[in-house]
């Protein structure tokens, strides 16, 4: 299996890259977390005529995590796509790609669907735990079992006990890391190095790998590696993720 994160920013694009949007190629399903706008190079990794059903989670509904949904309409997945979001996403969904912002899902090149998560989280083909998460509106964390390996994602929040549960043992977590050492904000919650290695430490995970660097936060690429080794002296398999970065799990 291999995770591919195709978008690494939060907020906006920057020469740094793209908003996030994350890739898992599993051996017969492919699952993308959130929609930024790194989700335009999806069809790099998932080709025309590939026969996996894809996923796409939706963690919450902040614009940097969907507004690559407008690009949906270049994609061609042969086996559909099933879109899944926190309670509330079926109205959001269909408000944001239709008329006039975009394409609508009836106009897709595909076949979709659109599932409101946890309450149908079991009618996915993996099994997917899903918790709110801390921050400023509802937000959701996943955990998602596949190819015997534990993923967990945790975008957009501050430190909570659900994203412990959401990492726990798992092979692979994913957290964002919008802040900068020392840095924290508890109107507008996010994690910074230290507290997304403590969760990883908590949770017992056996990688880290930081996403979502807040776009006004870190101009430089530079800038991530300090924070990979604050979060290192903690959690010591630490990676701060790069654009087009893939990794094997």
């Amino acid at each position: 299996m291999k995770v591919i994160f195709l978008g690494t920013n939060g907020w906006y694009d920057t020469p740094t890259g793209n908003t996030i949007c994350t890739l898992i190629r599993a051996e017969h399903q492919d699952i993308i977390l959130d929609a930024g706008s790194g989700f335009y190079k999806i069809d790099r990794y998932v080709p025309v005529g590939d026969e996996k059903p894809v996923t796409l989670l939706l963690s919450h509904f902040h614009l940097d995590h969907i507004y690559g949904l407008h690009i949906l309409v270049k994609c061609r997945f042969t086996n559909g796509l099933t879109l899944c979001g926190p309670p509330g996403a079926r109205q959001i969904i269909d408000t944001i790609v239709n008329s006039p912002f975009t394409v609508s899902l009836d106009r897709l090149p595909f076949t979709t669907k659109v599932l409101e998560v946890p309450k149908e989280a079991g009618r996915l083909p993996f099994p997917l735990d899903a918790k709110p998460l801390f921050h400023s509106d509802l937000t959701l964390g996943y955990r998602i079992r596949i190819d015997g390996k534990i993923i967990a994602y945790c975008p957009d929040t501050g430190y909570c006990e659900n994203a412990v549960a959401l990492g726990r043992n798992a092979d692979l977590l994913i957290t964002e890391c919008a802040y900068k050492s020392d840095e924290a904000d508890e109107s507008w919650p996010h994690l910074n190095p230290e507290t997304a290695a403590r969760i990883a430490l908590e949770a017992g995970a056996k990688k880290l790998i930081l996403t979502h660097f807040a776009a006004g936060t870190y101009l430089t690429l530079a800038e991530r590696s300090v924070s990979e080794a604050a979060a290192q002296k903690i959690f010591p398999d630490t990676l701060a993720a790069m654009d087009d970065l893939a990794v094997d799990v």
